[in-house]
């Protein structure tokens, strides 16, 4: 697709290329912003006809890295460039370094993540007890007692001046070795070295092997990214906040995490989560930047995947596997990637980590397309057939949005029925939306991109039929509860869905649950309290059921119209002198007031005074 300057803006390919194309340009209202941005940008288009599915994959990829159109993937970052670095060339350190290293220094890299960087320095520098100190050597020598690194066994004591240069050289070969080749070389070849030297009676070098084979086994031990079972692979997961997308790659070589690479895709590409899933996993090893591992475990699977794999093994010339693991250590890096792809995105957000994690996770549970970035949810509540009400509660981002929150009275419906008093509310809230549409100060203009229910399956149906019959096009779900009134599992017009073992977006259902629930059964306490005064207010003279609602409807609350003085009571629409001045006499015997205040002819009530 180009635009009108003639530049190619987007690349893709399809089985059925005319139906394809043509789902851009129908229902374009109905597109995402992204989508929407792309097609008023598009002036004409190329097309290709390819003998195989597989060729259409390969040449879709070489045109994209050709052209990198604007609406296609962009591999972009916001870092900068980490190196490990080896310096002075003598008396050499250990230490992480960004973007502008030592000139003539030995350097390890470039990595992308920091890091990975300061705890591949940390681990080497305690494993083969290297000085992190300021100190200079030669000059040094003998000048100080040892630091506190010395005597808990986390440097060799450089500073004495007892440890040759030759040797000290040697100890950083074979931690360079370490960082280069992982821990399972390095400990085969201290173990070689260290038999080797027991058998030449050099019994301190042994033990300084020994040594160090320990420090690195116990590292091992509390190293949480090592795969046991796999050399090499990469671990790539995503996750989206409603407008930006984050995928992130961990790289696993020797069983150890060496690298981790962030992509941050924001409004302007025209992709959905399944796209860039897609597009990233084969732009960046088609790249020919990046070694192709033989196994990359995914989050999830994608179109094509067969294809982009058969493409990577004709590249890598050799058998490459693109997998979703289900359980296990594969599982648990594949949700370390997407937990950092989370932190990412949250990083300049109001909200953290966690919420990106529970709206990404509930987005996957019910099968939406992307995170429901705007949740609106609906309980039902009475206390009796007088008082029936529901409360609606709005979360964004994860968290309550109160200036959003509704109440509705019940007005179509007679008794107790939750399923009509549900369809009541849910259509007067379609109603809104279409009504107030010029209205910008409107919450009810805004459309939700999850509508939740408290109850099961049965208020799902009674509400679905009226989204399809208005146009109402939002996910719809219902929140079940168990015998303790605590969130079970979501309902959905194909039965109910388990969120129990997921515990982020439990945790944020249960939340919303309890939200709505609460939100609802206080205005159904509030309303009854109202109630029950407005029957006790036609007790006194010249107060019907009409002047004592015009009365609420005046002073909204139960409080403020005990606290009127006689003159506000007059004052109220259809009230007269002689009706406010019996009503200001009834509402001072049934609650009295607070001490110190005073009756309309001016007798003071303070208990001292009256006692006086």
């Amino acid at each position: 697709m180009r635009d009108k300057n003639g530049h190619i803006i987007y690349v893709g390919k399809a089985k059925a290329l005319r139906s394809r194309v043509s789902s851009y340009f129908r229902s374009v209202e109905k597109h995402t912003e992204k989508v929407y941005s792309m097609v008023m940008n598009v002036w004409d288009f190329d097309t290709i006809i390819c003998d195989s599915e597989f060729e259409a994959l390969i040449l879709e990829c070489s045109l994209i890295k050709q052209n990198n159109p604007k609406y296609n993937i962009l591999l972009k970052d916001d870092k900068g460039y980490h190196y490990i670095q080896i310096w002075p060339k003598e008396w050499s350190r250990i230490t992480a370094q960004k973007n502008k290293p030592q000139e003539g220094a030995r350097l390890i890299g470039p990595y992308i993540s920091s890091f990975t960087v300061h705890e591949t320095v940390d681990e080497v520098n305690k494993i083969f007890c290297l000085p992190t100190c300021s100190r200079k050597f030669p000059q040094d020598f003998g000048r100080e007692r040892p630091c506190l690194n010395y005597h808990i066994h986390q440097c060799m004591g450089v500073c004495q001046g007892k440890i040759s240069l030759e040797e000290y050289q040697e100890i950083i070969e074979q931690a360079v070795d370490f960082i280069n080749g992982g821990s399972a070389e390095t400990l085969k070849r201290l173990k070689e070295q260290m038999e080797l030297a027991a058998e030449n009676l050099d019994f301190e070098k042994a033990a300084r092997c020994r040594d160090r084979i320990n420090a690195i086994q116990k590292i091992g031990e509390h190293q949480k990214v090592v795969s046991t079972h796999v050399e090499d692979m990469d671990a790539a997961a995503f996750a989206q906040d409603g407008e930006s997308i984050c995928g992130v790659i961990l790289k696993i070589r020797g069983q150890r995490l060496r690298d981790k690479q962030e992509f941050l895709l924001g409004k302007n590409e025209a992709l959905t989560l399944a796209d860039a899933r897609r597009e990233l996993v084969m732009r960046y090893y088609a790249s020919g930047q990046e070694e192709i591992p033989k196994l990359i475990a995914l989050d999830e699977d994608f179109e094509d995947s067969s294809l982009v794999q058969q493409m990577l093994q004709e590249k890598a010339g050799r058998k490459v596997e693109l997998f979703v693991p289900a359980r296990g250590d594969n599982r648990k890096l594949v949700e370390m990637a997407r937990n950092n792809a989370s932190q990412r995105l949250a990083a300049n957000k109001p909200y953290s980590n966690r919420d990106v994690a529970a709206l990404d996770e509930l987005a996957r549970l019910l099968g939406l397309k992307n995170p429901p970035k705007y949740i609106e949810a609906y309980d039902i509540s009475n206390i009796g057939s007088e008082t029936v009400v529901a409360g609606m509660v709005v979360f964004e981002d994860g968290k309550p949005l109160k200036n959003a929150y509704k109440r509705f009275s019940i007005k179509t419906v007679d008794g107790t029925d939750d399923y009509a008093s549900m369809r009541e509310v849910l259509t007067r809230r379609i109603n809104r939306y279409f009504e107030e549409q010029e209205k910008p100060d409107s919450t009810f203009r805004r459309l939700p991109d999850l509508v939740l229910l408290d109850g099961g399956k049965g208020h799902v149906a009674a509400v679905e039929p009226i989204f399809r019959e208005l146009g109402f096009d939002v996910p719809l779900f219902g929140m079940v509860k168990d015998s303790r009134h605590k969130t079970r599992a979501i309902a959905g017009d194909g039965g109910e869905i388990a969120i129990s073992t997921v515990r982020s977006a439990f945790t944020l259902v249960s939340k919303i649950q309890e939200e709505v629930h609460r939100y609802s059964i206080a205005y159904s306490r509030s309303k009854h309290q109202k109630s029950g005064f407005a029957m006790e207010l036609t007790s006194v003279p010249g107060i019907g059921q009409t002047r004592a609602k015009k009365l609420f409807q005046h002073f909204r609350t139960v409080k403020a119209m005990k606290a009127a003085s006689l003159e506000e009571l007059e004052a109220a629409p259809g009230m007269t002198k002689q009706t406010a001045q019996a009503l200001y006499a009834y509402l001072r015997e049934e609650f009295p007031p607070e001490e110190g205040t005073e009756r309309p002819d001016g007798e003071n009530l303070n208990k001292n005074t009256a006692e006086g």
